[in-house]
Parts: structure tokens; C-alpha cells; sequence
């Protein structure tokens, strides 16, 4: 062998050796409900290894799609949270922009939380009575018809409730949090009342007049204006109600209290899992990301006695956590089949 092409070879190594690693930090977008979870194991993660700590960023589950899907250059992101599963439109733009290989990563459940300061009397309320504080048309007096909603109060709903002022700060549109809520609360309500003809089991259009006060992607924000406005309720996601449990407290949501019981049974009715998506193009690409996956679902951090059960997340059971955590290091590829079952696994 020529030194020429001794050179040419080593040269050649090189450049495979870098393309081969050419991004040293994982880049993560999505759920602000998902957030503080990725963003403890990223800080775990950099502690306990020689890896960069991932960049973590709360965009909401539908912004940070929409940044996931854009392509698979390495300045797209790597990581998706999510707080409901892909949707198929959301699928559709992956794939025609070239995002094929991904893998769906369940980390556990949670619950939203219709909650209020605790300066406050406890409160019940039922499905059927949010969404008739919320909707931006409801039944009229004779049932037959619908009106623009003119509910000021709680107590004009029902007079058991509170004569207290409706406002409620909750997500935006971009945020899975709103659609999950939409799906449990709104279009479960409206499947019971005739009024709503063929959109009956489908409405979900929320009130654009001010009670409903969108909140961006600041879940802490939410906390602390309820704080300061003793009318208002909030929703989030259940570990921002655990986590400020001396200040706030949830209402039981059709006589069910939001705790770590109630959501890991399925038996809170606004309870919902919890997602990472995964550009398994970058995982050959970004330095640490297989280390990362493998760190997140180690049974130290999202099992039944892991590190982010101490902060609000509900764990997956046993016999779901180890099929899970086999399809994430197994890359398990997600199929337009398992989007539309809303499942990560074949």
C-alpha cells in the first residue's frame, strides 16, 4: 500500500468515525407535563456519565410533533415528548418528511387535575358539569337546542355548586394536555346530551370568551394563579398537583379523588399515559442517546420504585414496564397500524 493511500484510508476512517457520532447532544422538544421527568433524567443522566446533559425544552405535545416530524437531519430534534399518543395526521407528516424509523416509549400514566387552592372548601364536580362550564355552546332551558353558553357562575349550572365565578386556566391547543382533556371531559360530556345531534360524543369546542384562559406551556404559572385568583380552577397534569399538594388541592372528578391509586386503576377518569418518541435515525448519530434510552427506563427511574415516582409519575406495571423497556432497546418501529390503536406496540 501507497502512502498516498495509506492516507487516503486513514483519512477515510476519520471522517466515517465522526459522521458516524456527529451530534454530542441530544435535543428533546414536547409535553410540558412530560418535561420535568425528561428533565430529571437528563440532569441524572449528565451527573452519572461523561455525556453532555440533553437540552430540554417544553413546547407542548403538538408543537414539539411538529418539530419531530420536520425530517431526520441531525438539526431536527432527536426526542419528542408526548402526553398523548401520535396522531395519524402527525404520523403522515413524518413520513412524508423522510421520519420512518420511529420507536413509541411509554414511560408510565398520569392524571389531569381539575384542581383549585386549598383556601378553598373541597369540591366534587362531575364531567357533565365542567363541560357545561366550558363549551362554547350548550343546551338550552327545553334541552332541544343550543345556546352560547351563559353560565357566569358554578351555582347557575347547579345550585349545589358554589356560587363562584368560572374561570379556568388550562392549556393551549399546541399542548396534549388540551386534547386529552378535550377527549375525557368534552366529548365524554356531550355523548349526554341530546342537543348535540350528530356532534353528539364528538364536541369538544371550548368557550373563547375569557372564562377559559389559556395558559401557554407554563404549568407552574397555572399553580400560581390559583394562588392569587381563589375562583379559579387549573388544569395540569397530576404531578404539578402533587408536587404543590400544601397549596392546591384537585377536585374529585365524578366522586374520584386525582392520587396515585386512582390513576394507576384506571379508576380517575381523566387518567392518560405518558410518551417519549424516538428518531431511531439519530441513534447511531448522537452521541449517548442508546446510553440515554437505556438510563430512562432502567427500573431506577420509571418502575414501581423509581426515582420519578417521587415526583408524580405513575408507573406502568410490572409485566407492561419490561415489554415496554424490551421494545425501546429492541427499536421496536412504529407502524400507521399502531397509531391508529394509539398503542407503541405491535
Amino acid at each position: 500500500m501507497t502512502i498516498k493511500t495509506c492516507i487516503i484510508v486513514l483519512l477515510s476512517g476519520a471522517f466515517l468515525s465522526v459522521s458516524a457520532l456527529a451530534k454530542d447532544q441530544i435535543t428533546i422538544v414536547g409535553s410540558s407535563t412530560v418535561y420535568p421527568f425528561t428533565t430529571y433524567v437528563a440532569k441524572d443522566f449528565h451527573l452519572k456519565t461523561n455525556h453532555p446533559i440533553p437540552s430540554v425544552e417544553s413546547t407542548g405535545t403538538g408543537g414539539g410533533m411538529k418539530l419531530f416530524c420536520a425530517g431526520v437531519g441531525l438539526e431536527t430534534p432527536d426526542i419528542t415528548n408526548a402526553s398523548r399518543p401520535m396522531k395519524q395526521s402527525e404520523y403522515e407528516t413524518c413520513v412524508k418528511n423522510g421520519v420512518t424509523d420511529i420507536t413509541g416509549v411509554k414511560i408510565g400514566f398520569d392524571g389531569i387535575a381539575f384542581a383549585q387552592s386549598k383556601k378553598n372548601s373541597a369540591i366534587t364536580l362531575t364531567r357533565e358539569q365542567i363541560f357545561l362550564a366550558l363549551a362554547e355552546e350548550v343546551p338550552s332551558k327545553d334541552g332541544k337546542s343550543l345556546i352560547k353558553n351563559p353560565y357566569t357562575t358554578w351555582n347557575e349550572i347547579d345550585p349545589a355548586l358554589p356560587n363562584r365565578h368560572i374561570t379556568v386556566y388550562g392549556p393551549p391547543t399546541t399542548s396534549g394536555t388540551r386534547d386529552s382533556f378535550e377527549e375525557m371531559v368534552m366529548e365524554h360530556a356531550s355523548k349526554h346530551f341530546e342537543a348535540y345531534g350528530d356532534q353528539k360524543g364528538k364536541y369538544r369546542s371550548i368557550r373563547q370568551d375569557d372564562v377559559y384562559v389559556p395558559a401557554a406551556e407554563d404549568d407552574e404559572k397555572v399553580v400560581r394563579m390559583l394562588l392569587k385568583d381563589l375562583d379559579a380552577f387549573g388544569i395540569f397534569g397530576y404531578s404539578y398537583l402533587e408536587e404543590n399538594g400544601t397549596k392546591i388541592n384537585g377536585a374529585l372528578i365524578d366522586g374520584i379523588e386525582p392520587n396515585f391509586l386512582s390513576i394507576s386503576s384506571g379508576k380517575y377518569p381523566i387518567s392518560r399515559g405518558l410518551y417519549l418518541y424516538v428518531k431511531n435515525a439519530h441513534r447511531s448519530q448522537v452521541s449517548g442517546m442508546d446510553a440515554f434510552l437505556k438510563f430512562y427506563m432502567a427500573e431506577k427511574m420509571v418502575a414501581e420504585q423509581g426515582a420519578l415516582r417521587k415526583i408524580g409519575l405513575v408507573p406502568m406495571h410490572a409485566n407492561e414496564y419490561k415489554i415496554v423497556q424490551a421494545a425501546v432497546l429492541a427499536k421496536t418501529k412504529l407502524s400507521e397500524e399502531m397509531v391508529k390503536k394509539n398503542t407503541i406496540l405491535p
